[in-house]
C-alpha cells in the first residue's frame, strides 16, 4: 500500500500525489496545487491550530479519546505513584529515568542555582503590595535575561543546560517571593537541604525565627501536582515557548511569553474558575439547580471538558485521590462535598455524557491548593512552576530539530487592495 494521498483539484482537473508520513502531509506540499502560475498555491486554514502539527516531538503522548497521558512513554499514573518531581523533570529533559547517581547529581545541580541575585529581590520589593503574583513572576523571570546575558547563546548545548538548571531552580524561589510579598512578609531564602517541594513550602510558610517542617502528606501532594502539570504536549503556552524560541531568543524571555499565555483565564486560570464556581454553589443542595442552569445555557460548568480529552482526564483521577490525602491533614473542605456531588450528577446526566464533559485536571487542584493555604491569585503561579520543566524540554528539543524554522504562520487576506490615496484635505 502506497504511503501517499491522491488529491484531485476539481478547479483544474489536475491530480496530485502527496507523500504521507506519520499520518501527516507536509503543508508545503500543498503549495504545488495551483489554478495558474501566478497563484500562490493551496494553504490550509486552521484557526487555533486544531488539526495542524507544528513539530515532531518525543516528549509527551496524549490519546484524548482513551484518556491516556504519557511522559516519554511512561503512563502518568505510574510516574505520579512512584516518582518525585525532580526525577520526572530529569526524564522529560533527558528522555530516560535517571540512575540513583544521576538523580543525586541532577538534584545537586538544581540546588546550586536556587538563590536569586539581591538586585532581583529589590526589584520584586518595588511592586505594589497588591500586585498580582503572576504579573510579578513573569516580569521577574524576564529580567533574569539581563543577569545572564550569555543565555542568548542558545546554540551552545552546555549553555542551554546551564540556563535550564537555573530556571528550574529559581522559578520556585521567585514564586515563593511573590507570595511573601502579597502577605507583607519578609522573603525566605532557599534551604537546599530540603527536597524541591519541601524547599518551596519552606520558602512559602516559614516564619522568621521558627523552623518549618512541611507535612509529608502535603509535600507528596505538591510533588504529585507538579508531576501532573509538568507537560501537556503542544498547548497554548508551550506553543508560545516554541514560537518565541524559534527566533533564537533566550529561554528567560521565551519563558516569560509562555507564562503570559498561561496567565490567561482560558488556560492557567481554570482551577481558579472552578473554585469560584464551587463557592458560588455553596452547598450540596444547590447543585441540581446549578446543573439545570448550566444545561439551559445560563451558566458554564467549570472544570469539565477539555480541548484534547474526550474521556475522563487521567490526571483528574489522580488528583481526586490526592485531595483525600490532603484533607486528612488539613481538615475536610465543605466545598469537596459540592464538587463530589457535582461530578456525580454530571457523570450520570445524559446531557453531559453525550457531550463527553468529564472532569479535567483543574476540577480538584484548586481545592488542594486552597487547603494548603494558597490564595486563588497564586494558582497560575503554581501551574507555572512545574510547567517550566515541560516548556524547557520542548524548547531544548526544538533547538536540535533540523526541521524547525522561525515560526511565521500564513493568513487568508480578506481586505481591500490597490486603493487610491486621497489627500487629507479632500477626505
Amino acid at each position: 500500500m502506497a504511503e501517499s494521498l491522491t488529491i484531485t483539484d476539481n478547479r483544474t482537473g489536475k491530480t496530485y500525489e502527496l507523500p504521507v508520513e506519520n499520518d501527516t502531509i507536509r503543508a508545503l506540499d500543498l503549495r504545488q496545487i495551483k489554478v495558474n502560475d501566478d497563484d500562490f498555491g493551496l494553504m490550509t486554514y486552521d484557526p487555533g491550530y486544531t488539526n495542524t502539527a507544528s513539530c515532531k516531538s518525543s516528549i509527551t503522548y496524549i490519546d484524548g479519546d482513551k484518556g491516556i497521558l504519557e511522559y516519554r512513554g511512561f503512563p502518568i499514573e505510574t510516574l505520579a505513584e512512584n516518582s518525585s518531581f525532580t526525577e520526572v523533570a530529569y526524564l522529560l529533559l533527558n528522555g530516560k529515568l535517571p540512575s540513583a547517581d544521576e538523580l543525586s547529581v541532577w538534584q545537586d545541580d538544581i540546588n546550586h542555582h536556587t538563590v536569586v541575585h539581591e538586585n532581583i529581590k529589590r526589584q520584586m520589593e518595588s511592586f505594589r503590595y497588591d500586585a498580582h503574583p503572576m504579573g510579578m513572576m513573569i516580569s521577574t523571570v524576564a529580567a533574569l535575561s539581563t543577569f545572564y546575558p550569555e543565555a542568548k547563546n542558545v546554540t551552545d548545548p552546555a549553555n542551554r543546560k546551564l540556563q535550564i538548571q537555573r530556571l528550574i531552580a529559581k522559578v520556585p524561589t521567585i514564586a515563593a517571593f511573590t507570595f511573601r510579598h502579597s502577605q507583607g512578609h519578609p522573603y525566605i531564602y532557599p534551604n537546599n537541604k530540603l527536597s524541591y517541594s519541601e524547599n518551596f513550602l519552606n520558602m512559602m510558610f516559614r516564619m522568621i525565627g521558627n523552623d518549618y517542617e512541611p507535612n509529608e502528606a502535603l509535600v507528596k501532594a505538591l510533588d504529585i501536582l507538579f508531576i501532573l502539570h509538568a507537560d501537556h504536549e503542544q498547548n497554548c503556552s508551550t506553543s508560545v515557548m516554541r514560537a518565541i524560541g524559534s527566533s533564537a531568543a533566550d529561554p528567560y524571555s521565551a519563558w516569560a511569553g509562555a507564562a503570559a499565555a498561561l496567565y490567561g483565564p482560558l488556560h492557567g486560570g481554570a482551577n481558579e474558575a472552578v473554585l469560584r464556581m464551587l463557592t458560588e454553589i455553596g452547598h450540596v443542595k444547590n447543585v441540581p439547580d446549578y446543573v439545570s442552569r448550566c444545561k439551559s445555557g445560563e451558566l458554564r460548568l467549570m472544570g469539565f471538558g477539555h480541548r484534547v480529552y474526550k474521556n475522563y482526564d487521567p490526571r483528574a483521577r489522580i488528583i481526586k485521590k490526592c485531595a483525600d490525602d490532603v484533607f486528612e491533614v488539613t481538615g475536610r473542605n465543605p466545598l469537596l462535598d459540592v464538587a463530589l456531588e457535582l461530578e456525580k450528577i454530571a457523570l450520570e446526566d445524559e446531557y453531559f455524557v453525550k457531550r463527553k464533559l468529564y472532569p479535567n485536571v483543574d476540577f480538584y487542584s484548586g481545592l488542594i491548593y486552597q487547603a494548603i493555604g494558597l490564595p486563588v491569585s497564586l494558582f497560575p503561579v503554581m501551574f507555572a512552576i512545574p510547567r517550566t520543566v515541560g516548556w524547557l524540554a520542548q524548547w531544548a528539543e526544538m533547538m536540535t530539530d533540523k526541521d524547525q524554522r522561525i515560526q511565521r504562520p500564513r493568513q487568508v487576506y480578506l481586505g481591500e487592495r490597490n486603493l487610491d490615496f486621497v489627500p487629507i484635505s479632500d477626505r
